[in-house]
């Protein structure tokens, strides 16, 4: 009985020996790598799981954050798009032609700057719905309309509500009053301005301060709703920059603004000869300090795709160099190609200037 109890005592202590000589094998064997242990040692063998200490974690995590991959390679960082240098929109009367004759109905003009042209801003023109100002009816309709096409609604064109500079103060203050209920209904519609038109009568310097008293009434009113009062150089002394820059200073607002357009610089009253032009350079460099937005006027085009009475390359520099960034609005006036014919060409040019300025600017 003692001998076999003895023997039992023998045998258990062996195994506590094995045992802790296992333990501390187990205790000194290299770990490897994190990778080596998901590879399993036998094809029917589970991998074991990877248990990362807390500082294996974060300085992972810190590797990651700063773009490098769980195997140490560099994550490409994602680049960012960049915005055009412009964008570009459409004036409603590069279609008065196809408006006037009934073709196209002015509550589909934005849908036709989306599905025909690809263009995402329209300008509208007062004359197209004159007696609609206040008819909020038609005004939802044609938000609702814009808004359906995903066009942005930029401006109106207001023209035929009188003079803002006209000599008489009863008639100036008319025309102030007529221009009110466009700015309504650029407020209603979502546009960020009107635009105007600075006509005056008198002296170099009675004009200047009869359009700035008009205009500065006229951006009173407006600056309640929230809208620019911009004006074109648009013929008579509004197309003399240095003339219309000082106005603009001189109404001393900061809804007050200019739109320069690509070809209204003629000084000369329509069938006067010889015709009187200002430089159409100079005359848009000295606008564009105050401009809300711009006009690319066209009228034909050569055998090339340029533009024959504007270069537009060296315009749009002049309009990029003032830190312009916004919308600029094709403004088709021609006869010889159609209305669709040049808009499209407009449009195709002002893209092959965006992009062959794109690595100046």
């Amino acid at each position: 009985m003692e001998r076999r109890l003895e023997g039992a005592r023998r045998e258990e202590q062996v195994r506590g020996v094995a045992a802790v000589r296992d333990r501390r094998a187990r205790a000194h064997r290299p770990a490897g790598s994190w990778r080596s242990r998901l590879v399993p040692q036998h094809p029917h063998q589970a991998p074991e799981p990877v248990i990362l200490s807390r500082r294996d974690f974060l300085e992972r995590a810190a590797a990651l954050a700063a773009g490098v991959g769980w195997l140490g390679a560099p994550s490409p960082a994602p680049t960012p798009a960049r915005d055009p240098l412009f964008r570009i929109s459409l004036a409603e009367w590069s279609l008065h032609r196809t408006l006037r004759a009934g073709a196209l109905d002015p509550l589909d003009f934005p849908a036709t700057a989306r599905n025909a042209y690809g263009l995402d801003a329209v300008e509208y023109v007062n004359t197209f719905f004159q007696e609609r100002a206040r008819d909020t009816r038609y005004l939802r309709e044609l938000k609702s309309r814009a808004d359906d096409a995903g066009v942005r609604s930029l401006l109106i064109m207001c023209d035929a509500e009188g003079d803002l500079g006209d000599p008489d103060d009863a008639r100036r203050r008319q025309a102030v009053e007529n221009h009110t209920r466009w700015v309504e209904a650029a407020r209603f519609l979502a546009c960020h301005s009107i635009r105007v038109n600075a006509r005056s009568a008198g002296s170099y310097s009675e004009q200047m301060r009869l359009a700035a008293d008009g205009l500065r009434r006229l951006c009173e009113f407006a600056d309640g709703h929230a809208i620019n009062v911009i004006v074109e150089n648009h013929g008579g002394l509004s197309s003399n920059g240095v003339w219309l820059a000082e106005v603009i200073r001189r109404v001393h607002h900061a809804r007050a603004g200019t739109l320069p357009d690509f070809g209204n610089f003629r000084l000369s009253a329509p069938g006067v000869q010889p015709e009187e032009w200002y430089d159409r350079y100079k005359g848009v460099a000295e606008l564009m300090p105050f401009a809300r937005a711009v006009s690319a006027k066209s009228h034909d085009f050569d055998a090339e795709g340029n533009e024959t009475r504007t270069n537009y390359r060296r315009m749009m520099k002049i309009v990029l160099d003032a830190g312009y960034r916004g919308y600029v609005g094709i403004e088709y006036e021609g006869d010889r190609l159609s209305e669709d014919e040049g808009i499209r060409a407009t449009k195709r040019l002002l893209e092959r200037v965006r992009e062959e300025l794109a690595a100046i600017y």
